[in-house]
């Protein structure tokens, strides 16, 4: 029997795996990066153990220092999560070499599938080698890993042997392996996947499927289950894959086989040899824990015949701190709260107050909502994030909801092209007009009250906000009865923390909560101007400003102050959260400013270059 595991991972996987453990009485054990000693499953953990540094280089993606740190925890076992290591042959054998119980399928199995090419060839499928124009659009992808890293879609030739160099260095800062391979890139098709469970037995499950298409950067956003508009046939066809691939390697445990679908026909993608982020949705239609079928499988215990019956519909939707309108730039600060309504399962590495830093993917939580139909759950996981409160960083929570109740998605017409074909007006800013006044209410409260000697109104006040990237002044007045008005708006209260409005007869109740210079106001967030701007925050037009904090990882061949660059001509590239971002210019001119280097350091808005239009 396992008594204690190892979550070789961080942040909502080791969270997640650690529930389990701690539900069937298992004790857990931690690792943890300099950057992640405050992180929450650090602290949750019974036990937990420095990885020394803050690049998953260094930390998480050192299996001679977990192994370590699970044998002076006294750990029996140790789970991979999904990312970092858990694909990787070496650690498993690694583990197993230890002594410990590795809660995962064989090592020769995640050999066999951990890489897609050898995947590919184990079931008959060769991927490009000479690509030619016939051949576009193709996708460059990384051997190992997931989660988006490291695959580009290439739609020129010119820009393969770039795209393969960036592909490369991702892949290896995200997995410590720099293969990458190139295959046809079908456009608008669904991504469509099969959860499978085996033993050591003969068993194998197919617990149904699951949709995973509304995708941004290769990188899920939303998935469900089961997936929607499958014919029977197409269905059975998958499981009946899914199966046979497992059954191939001699695969235990629990994994993934995704397929893209496209024309009713289906085309094999690969096999993930691990948990999937989207496994709560398996779970909740099918009842089951799949952690701790995990650890139930690994202890060599076998499953039924048949697996349980599936029941209702399950959605799941990744919250993550980033900017969809500014080309998903990741984001980073303090998450000052994080709440959502207790309908729905909610998922998290983080609790209120905790940093969000640049080292890794700006995945806040998963929120997941189970109901009888399809409609339903929709439904409602739509209203509790639009209900939530998330205060701190931009996050991607409004096109979340804007997603979820969009014609496409809600008639089950998405395919992975959704965000390609839809983002600008799922990011349509559409903030509350009366939230600045709001706020400027519930920072008025207690202010500037008046005694009994006075019998006339106060002047009005001003306030200014930024919101929505535009300036807004609101005035009001205190009233000689001590209370405040505004202009065509009837305050029915205010206070530093709610604020009521009647506005054309309607009453509207406003959540205010503060942290500094921003203000959230229900779910738009605003941010409190001085009277008098400051005239030296200022740049040249054409300057290139950092869009996130992150170290600068490549300056464009041969790119030096006085060249003349195109609009668009990409000019440097930074990594930050296990992505590369592209730097490009913004119009056609000359770079008569470069102040970036490879290996730099830089914060949110620092000055990168700048590209002068009127320059000789």
């Amino acid at each position: 029997m396992i008594t204690s595991v190892l979550v070789a991972n961080r942040g909502e996987i080791a969270c997640r795996v650690f529930r389990t453990c701690r539900e069937l009485g298992i004790r857990t054990v931690a690792v943890y990066s300099d950057a992640d000693e405050s992180a929450l499953h650090a602290r949750v953990a019974d036990t937990a153990v420095r990885l020394p540094g803050a690049a998953p280089a260094d930390t998480y993606l050192r299996g001679d220092l977990i192994v370590k740190a699970a044998l002076a925890a006294g750990a029996d076992a140790v789970h991979p999560g999904y990312g970092f290591l858990s694909e990787n042959p070496g650690f498993a054998r690694a583990v197993l070499d230890a002594g410990l119980v590795w809660i995962g399928p064989p090592p020769e199995a995640i050999e066999a599938m951990a890489s897609k090419t050898r995947a590919k060839e184990l079931l008959g499928i060769a991927p490009l080698r000479d690509v030619t124009d016939a051949d576009l659009p193709v996708l460059v992808k990384a051997a190992a890993g997931g989660g988006g890293r490291g695959m580009r879609v290439v739609r020129r030739l010119a820009d393969l042997e770039g795209e393969l160099t960036a592909a490369r260095a991702e892949a290896l800062a995200a997995f410590g392996d720099d293969e990458v391979f190139v295959e046809p890139y079908v456009e608008d098709g669904r991504h469509v996947e099969v959860q499978v469970l085996a033993d050591t037995h003969g068993t194998v499950w197919a617990l149904g499927t699951r949709d995973c298409s509304l995708q941004r950067r290769h990188q899920k956003v939303i998935e469900e289950a089961p997936a929607p508009g499958l014919t029977p046939e197409l269905a059975d066809d998958l499981h009946a894959t899914a199966v046979r691939a497992a059954r191939a390697v001699g695969y235990t445990g629990a994994g993934t086989v995704e397929f893209l679908v496209a024309g009713g026909k289906a085309h094999f993608l690969e096999m993930n040899t691990r948990l999937q982020v989207e496994h709560p949705v398996t779970e909740a239609v099918f009842g089951v824990d799949l952690v701790a079928l995990q650890i139930r499988v690994a202890e060599g215990h076998a499953l039924d015949d048949d697996p349980p019956r599936a029941r209702g519909h399950a959605v799941e939707a990744r919250l993550y701190a980033e900017d969809p309108a500014n080309g998903w730039a990741p984001q980073t600060g303090t998450l000052h709260r994080l709440a959502v309504p207790d309908s729905v399962r909610l998922d998290t590495g983080y609790t209120d107050g905790d940093p969000i830093g640049v080292h890794y993917d700006p995945l806040l939580a998963k929120a997941v909502a189970h109901a009888p139909t399809r409609a339903e759950a929709v439904r409602k996981l739509a209203g509790a994030l639009e209900e939530a409160a998330v205060h701190g960083p931009v996050t991607n929570r409004d096109l979340l909801v804007r997603s979820l109740r969009h014609k496409e998605f809600t008639s089950a017409a998405m395919d992975t092209g959704f965000y390609e074909r839809h983002l600008p007006e799922l990011t349509e800013p559409a903030p509350d007009p009366h939230a600045p006044l709001a706020a400027a209410l519930a920072d008025a409260h207690g202010r500037s009250r008046f005694g009994g000697w006075r019998n006339v109104p106060s002047q009005p006040q001003t306030k200014r906000y930024a919101m929505a990237g535009e300036e807004h002044e609101v005035r009001y007045r205190h009233t000689r009865a001590g209370g405040l008005e505004a202009d065509g708006v009837r305050v029915l209260h205010a206070d530093a923390r709610l604020v009521v409005l009647e506005v054309d007869g309607v009453r509207r109740k406003y959540a205010v909560a503060r942290y500094g210079d921003t203000v959230h106001v229900n779910q738009t967030a605003l941010h409190a101007l001085p009277r008098f701007p400051d005239p030296t925050a200022q740049h040249a037009p054409g300057s290139l400003l950092a869009p996130m904090p992150g170290t600068v990882v490549r300056i464009a061949d041969g790119l030096t102050e006085g060249a003349a660059v195109e609009a668009g001509q990409p000019l440097l590239w930074l990594e930050a959260m296990k992505m590369q971002h592209q730097i490009a210019a913004p119009a056609t001119g000359t770079l008569t400013a470069l102040h970036a280097t490879p290996g730099q350091q830089v914060e949110l808005g620092a000055l990168l270059a700048v590209v002068d239009t009127d320059a000789p």
